[in-house]
């Protein structure tokens, strides 16, 4: 199976000693990667982690999510 994903311009995730003490986050903003696996976790969907984190863009998201798809599979084959 092919991979379809097409890398994003800019980078995904970002980790700065300077924005939450290095913990990963959506480029460009101050939001956790966590928080949005913590939302999926609870069974929230994307829409409400948009709506409660509106400088994410669902890109971000969908891009975090395939690139986290792709690395599952590889490292399963």
């Amino acid at each position: 199976m092919e991979s379809k994903v097409r890398p994003m311009a800019q980078p995904i995730v970002t980790s700065s000693p300077d924005i939450l003490s290095g913990t990963p986050v959506f480029a460009g903003t101050c939001v956790p990667v966590q928080a949005l696996i913590d939302y999926l976790e609870g069974g929230e969907t994307i829409d409400d982690f948009l709506a409660g984190f509106p400088t994410v863009k669902r890109e971000q998201v969908v891009a975090f999510l395939e690139e986290a798809t792709v690395r599952m599979i590889s490292k399963a084959s």
